[in-house]
């Protein structure tokens, strides 16, 4: 404690600050994905509706390529489920996600990109 007090006049005010700061963090991070798994859900109710109009002959050629690319990030999202399950996931997660981007392959399903150039489906 003597080293802290040498550094900073008020060494239990900036830990609580670093802390209120952290938990901050975290609630926003925790807010993002919230969003993003709501848009995720979303737009697969909506290809599961495209695929029942597809059965009946009624869906359009668009609406089956958003139908089609929304399975494709439906199938990152369980690529990325088995990674989460394995140990050490917090590490190799964001390893793979950045060799992914390396080689030029999104392994993250669209919702969870933070890029803003994801189609809206209404």
């Amino acid at each position: 404690m003597k080293i802290w007090t040498h550094i900073y006049k008020a060494p239990i005010r900036v830990l609580r600050l670093q802390r209120r700061r952290s938990l901050l963090k975290l609630k926003r991070t925790m807010l993002a994905l919230k969003a993003a798994m709501s848009q995720e859900k979303a737009e697969t109710k909506q290809m599961l509706q495209i695929y029942r109009r597809y059965t009946k002959r009624q869906a359009s050629k668009a609406e089956m390529a958003i139908a089609n690319q929304q399975f494709v990030d439906l199938v990152k999202g369980v690529g990325i489920g088995v990674v989460a399950i394995l140990p050490f996931a917090p590490i190799t997660l964001p390893i793979f996600i950045k060799l992914g981007k390396i080689v030029g392959v999104d392994i993250l399903p669209s919702s969870f990109s933070t890029q803003q150039s994801t189609k809206k489906i209404k």
